[in-house]
Order: structure tokens, then sequence, then C-alpha cells
């Protein structure tokens, strides 16, 4: 069985996917990890401004490995893989790991922003966790300790913006996906709604 859980940034996908691959006891995959390793590596191969080349050539070369590295998680590593995301031949290259990795048995659970309508259109199940762009800048905010709010609201604006505009595989939930709204849930409750559309959907 194949989960697709897409969603913007600090909308609580992660958690959610990460709580139903417990549940069900599948294999996870945090798809926008791929997309920070290739940031990152663009970012110390040829510094700032990321060149499409470098990323492309980072993402060419991608070392599993690299899911470990701490740097992965910071900000300027988030954003730059908001960047690197946008570029059509990065997103090829990263895309049959992806699909080799929902394939596995006993099924997979899959984070990411395209997973349901372009990395695994035919998952058996498809959520897409969003939250107000208010909501999630404060749990950001808290998430990372920063005390400039309108800055992390800005910045989620923007990743939002880059997400959804761009021209390939941009950020909108599949026709057939489940929308769950997570602003006024707490995380106990949203967990639960997705596995309870995710029991829906299982397979017989």
């Amino acid at each position: 069985m194949i989960i697709a859980v897409d969603g913007p940034a600090a909308a609580g996908k992660g958690t959610i996917a990460r709580a139903l691959a417990r549940h069900f006891g599948f294999h996870f995959l945090d798809t926008g990890a791929l997309y920070r390793m290739v940031g990152l590596a663009a970012i110390r191969a040829g510094g700032e401004p990321i060149t499409t080349p470098a990323a492309i050539a980072a993402a060419l070369s991608l070392d599993p490995a690299s899911f470990t590295d701490a740097d992965l998680r910071n900000e300027k590593v988030g954003a730059a893989a908001s960047i690197v995301a946008v570029i059509p031949e990065v997103r090829a290259a990263l895309l049959e790991f992806q699909r080799s990795f929902a394939r596995t048995p006993p099924g997979a659970v899959l984070d990411g922003r395209d997973i349901g309508t372009v990395v695994c259109p035919d998952a058996h199940a498809k959520l897409f966790i969003t939250a107000s762009a208010e909501v999630r800048a404060r749990r950001r905010q808290l998430e990372l300790g920063a005390t400039d709010y309108e800055a992390v609201l800005a910045d989620i604006r923007a990743r939002d913006a880059r997400d959804s505009q761009r021209t390939a595989a941009p950020l909108v939930a599949a026709t057939d996906a489940v929308t769950l709204d997570t602003s006024e849930m707490d995380i106990n409750a949203a967990v639960a709604a997705a596995v309870a559309t995710v029991e829906a959907r299982r397979l017989p």
C-alpha cells in the first residue's frame, strides 16, 4: 500500500506521515529531505546564490548517507530546498528513487509536496495536510525559537508562493486527496483523522 501525504511547510504533514508509518508498520520517506540534501550539497559545492548546474550535479550524485547530516534541518537549507525543487532536471533525477521506495513491501508513506499528483498518482490513499499561514508561522516560530514572528510568516508565504507557482510539479492537492486542515487541531486529533482516512482506503 502507498500512502501519499502532501502539504505546505509547517502544516504537520511530517509528523502525521511518521505517525501513519508507525501505525501501519510501513516504511517512511521524507521526500523533502531529498531536496534539502540537494540544496545543501549545492551550497557546499558552489556557495550562494545556488546555480542550476550545481543543483543538477548534486541531484545526480546524491549520497543517501546525507540523510543524517545535522545541517539538513536548518532554515537556510530549507529555503535552498525550495529553490532547487523548481528545477525540472533535479525533480527528474529524484523521481525514480521516490517511486522505487514507494513500492517497498509491505507499504510506504511518502511525505512531500507532489506525491499524490506526480510521484505516486496511483497511491492507494492521499492526504493533503494544510493550515493557515498564520498558524503555520506560529508553529515554525516555536520550533525555531525565533523572536520575529513577522519574518517567519513572510518566509512561510514566500515558500508557499514558490512551491505553488513553480512550473514543475506545483504544490496542489490531488483531485482525489482528502484535505485535512490542522489549523484548529492538536496533533493527536490530526493523526486520528489521518488514520481514519487511510483505514477507509486500505486494501482488503
